[in-house]
C-alpha cells in the first residue's frame, strides 16, 4: 500500500523533514500547517521540491473548529477556508483534513454541522479539492468516529468524506469493527498512530506520548484490517506527536516509521518472523583486561582465542562469553543469537531497514552476518559454525602471553563444568532518543514479543526498562534509558542462568568477596517482613523476587566500566526480570561509584 507520514511526526525544517522522508521509501507526506508557515519557500517550491524527491503532498491539515457555529462565525469561517483552498492549489494538494469543533462556542446540532460541511464540500469542489472530516478524541461534541459518520453520511456530498485516526478511536476504547460499516469510498483517509496505554488526559495523551505502529500497546493489526474491509485503497499515514521525536535525528525517525510500516504490512498479511533465535550463542564484552579475572572467579574458563583477532572464548555450562581486547573500558558491545537460519534472518532484518555491517573476515573463518542495534549492539545472527574459529588454544593476538590475574594458564579443553547453564538476559542501556526505537527494533527485526514496562526509581531520577522476549523465553532482552545523572554513564549487563545461585553465592561470599554487590540490611528487613524466606539470604546478599508463576533469586557483581554481571535462578514458572529489587541495585551502585 501507499505509505505516507506527517510532517509533524519527524524533526527539522520542512525541506529537512521532506529529504528525510523521501530518503526513507515514503511515497507521500501530509503537510502540517506550521511546518509550511515557518518555510521560507512559497508553496509552489514546497510542491517542486517534493515532487523532485518522488513525494506526492497527500493531505494538508488541519483545518480546526469550522462546523456547528452561528452564521456569522461561518461566514468567517468560509473565508478561512477559501484562502487555504487557494494555497493548496500553489501546493498542489487536493486533499484537507477538517478537525472536529473543540470550541466551547461550538454547537451540537448534528444537522447544522451537516448543512455547515456541506457547504464547505461545496466550495472546495469548486477547487478540485475533498474535505476529509475527523472526530477528535476531544471534541467538543463530536468525538467518536461514527459519530463523524453520520454527519458526514447526512451531509451527503461526494466531496466530503471522513478521516479515520487510530489514536482517537482506540484511545476512547471504541471498537473498531464498526468502521467496517463505513464505505471505503467515503473513508478520505486514515492516520495511525500507537501508543503505550497511560491514565491521563486524552488530549496530553496524544500530544506527547503517540508513537509508531509496534511500539506501544494499541491493536493496529485488527484496526487497519478492519478498514481495508471496507475497500479502502488509500494510503497508511504515520501521524505521531512525541516530545522525543521532535528532539531525535530527523533521519532515523523517518526510517523507524518506514519499519514500523513495514511491519505493520507484514502483520496484516499473516507473515511472521522467519528465523525467530533460539537462544544466546555468545555476549561480547570490550576488555581491558580486567574481565578475565572476574570470570575466573565466576567459573567461566579461557577456551578458545580467535585466529585473527584480539578476541577469547570463555565458557561455563552453556554460556559463552567473548572477550575482546579493544581497548575500551568494559562494556557490552556484541550479541549473538541462535538462529535456525541465519541467512534468512539476515534478510529479513535488511527488509527492515537494518543493514548487514560490514566485517572482514579470512576465507577461513566462519561467515556472520550482523546488523546493529539502535544502541549500537551488533546483533549477529548464528549458528555453529562460529565455534570452530576458536579451536585454537595459543595467545590472542596483539596481547602478550600468560594468564590475566585470576585467570588459568592455558585453555580449557571440553566442556566446562560449573552451575551457570546459560545466558538468561542481557540488559542495553539506551540513549534516551532510542527507547522507541530499540523497542521497535527487536520486535520487528528480531522477532521478540514486548513483555512489561516499568519506571523504577533511581536515587538521581527514573528508570524507565522494557522487557522482550521470543515467544519460548529462550532470549530475552531488557532495554533501559539510564542516563539519569549529568556524570552518569549508563550501565549494561549479562544476567546468568543457573540451577542453584546459593551456592554460587556461598563460594562467592568465601572465595570472592569483593565481586559481590552489597546489599543494604534494610532490604532484608523490608523482605522479610513481606515473606517468609531463608535467613541465609541476608548474609550472601542474595535478592528475592516472585510472582504468580513462581520465584526468583539473584546476586549481583560489581562493576566494571559499564557492564556488571547477575547470577540468576529462575523456579517454577518465573517471568519477570526482579525489577522491584533494581533501585536497591541503583543505589548501592551510584553510592560505590561505580
Amino acid at each position: 500500500m501507499r505509505k505516507s507520514i506527517a510532517t509533524v511526526s519527524v524533526s527539522g525544517t520542512l525541506m529537512e523533514k521532506l529529504e528525510a522522508i523521501a530518503a526513507a521509501g515514503f511515497d507521500g507526506v501530509e503537510i502540517f500547517e506550521n511546518d509550511l508557515l515557518t518555510c521560507p519557500l512559497p508553496p509552489e517550491e514546497v510542491r517542486a521540491r517534493a515532487a523532485d524527491l518522488g513525494l506526492g503532498i497527500d493531505l494538508y491539515q488541519p483545518f480546526r473548529d469550522f462546523e456547528g457555529v452561528p452564521a456569522e462565525v461561518l461566514a468567517g469561517n468560509l473565508r478561512r477556508a477559501e484562502h487555504k483552498f487557494r494555497l493548496m492549489e500553489r501546493l498542489g494538494a487536493d486533499l484537507l483534513l477538517v478537525c472536529s469543533n473543540i470550541s466551547p462556542a461550538a454547537i451540537g446540532d448534528d444537522e447544522l454541522a451537516a448543512g455547515q460541511l456541506r457547504l464547505l464540500a461545496e466550495r472546495a469542489a469548486e477547487y478540485g479539492i475533498r474535505i476529509a472530516y475527523e472526530a477528535l478524541a476531544w471534541g467538543r461534541h463530536v468525538n467518536e468516529y461514527l459519530h463523524a459518520w453520520r454527519i458526514v453520511r447526512l451531509a451527503d456530498h461526494p466531496n466530503l468524506g471522513t478521516c479515520l485516526d487510530s489514536f482517537h478511536i482506540l484511545s476512547r476504547g471504541s471498537d473498531p469493527v464498526g468502521i467496517e460499516a463505513i464505505p471505503g469510498e467515503k473513508i478520505f483517509f486514515l492516520q495511525l498512530a500507537d501508543a503505550p496505554l497511560l491514565a491521563m488526559d486524552v488530549l496530553q495523551w496524544s500530544r506527547h506520548y503517540r508513537c509508531f505502529p509496534g511500539q506501544g500497546n494499541f491493536d493496529l493489526a485488527g484496526l487497519v484490517a478492519s478498514v481495508l474491509r471496507t475497500g479502502y485503497a488509500g494510503p497508511l499515514s504515520l501521524e505521531v506527536f512525541n516530545d522525543v521525536f521532535r528532539q531525535a535525528s530527523t533521519e532515523r525517525t523517518a526510517l523507524d516509521g518506514m519499519r514500523s510500516l513495514i511491519g505493520l504490512e507484514r502483520e496484516l498479511h499473516g507473515m511472521t518472523h522467519p528465523a525467530v533465535p533460539a537462544g544466546f550463542a555468545f555476549a561480547e564484552l570490550a576488555d581491558t583486561g580486567s574481565l578475565g579475572g572476574m570470570l575466573g572467579a565466576l567459573g567461566f574458563a579461557r577456551t578458545g582465542t580467535h585466529p585473527t583477532k584480539p578476541v577469547e572464548l570463555w565458557e561455563q555450562g552453556g554460556a559463552r562469553l567473548l572477550l575482546n581486547a579493544t581497548g575500551d573500558d568494559p562494556k557490552l558491545i556484541a550479541i549473538g543469537l541462535d538462529s535456525p537460519d541465519p541467512a534468512g534472518a539476515a534478510k529479513h532484518a535488511e527488509s527492515l531497514l537494518s543493514p548487514i555491517l560490514p566485517r572482514e573476515r579470512t576465507p577461513e573463518e566462519a561467515r556472520l552476518e550482523a546488523v546493529a542495534a539502535p544502541d549500537g549492539t551488533e546483533i549477529f545472527f548464528c549458528d555453529d559454525a562460529w565455534l570452530a574459529d576458536f579451536a585454537s588454544s595459543g595467545p590472542v593476538p596483539g596481547q602478550a602471553e600468560g594468564p590475566a590475574p585470576g585467570q588459568v594458564e592455558g585453555a580449557a579443553e571440553g566442556p566446562v563444568p560449573g552451575p551457570v547453564t546459560g545466558i538468561d538476559h542481557v540488559a542495553l542501556a539506551q540513549p534516551w532518543h532510542y527507547f522507541d526505537e530499540a523497542a521497535l527494533f527487536y520486535r520487528g527485526v528480531l522477532g521478540l514479543r514486548p513483555q512489561e514496562s516499568l519506571e523504577l526509581p533511581d536515587p538521581y531520577g527514573l528508570l524507565r526498562s522494557k522487557a522482550m522476549s521470543s515467544p519460548d523465553g529462550a532470549v530475552r532482552v531488557v532495554v533501559n534509558i539510564a542516563q539519569v545523572g549529568a556524570d552518569h554513564l549508563p550501565w549494561q549487563h549479562v544476567a546468568l542462568a543457573c540451577d542453584d545461585v546459593m551456592a554460587v553465592a556461598r563460594r562467592l561470599r568465601r572465595e570472592h568477596p569483593e565481586l559481590l554487590l552489597p546489599i543494604p540490611g534494610n532490604y532484608y528487613d523490608d523482605l522479610e517482613a513481606r515473606h517468609e524466606v531463608d535467613p541465609e539470604l541476608r548474609r550472601l546478599g542474595v535478592l528475592y523476587d516472585r510472582d504468580e508463576h513462581g520465584e526468583f533469586l539473584h546476586v549481583y557483581t560489581v562493576t566494571a566500566g559499564r557492564v556488571f554481571f547477575e547470577i540468576v535462578q529462575r523456579i517454577g514458572g518465573y517471568q519477570g526480570y526482579g525489577a522491584g529489587n533494581a533501585p536497591i541495585r541503583l543505589a548501592v551502585q551510584h553510592a560505590a561509584g561505580h
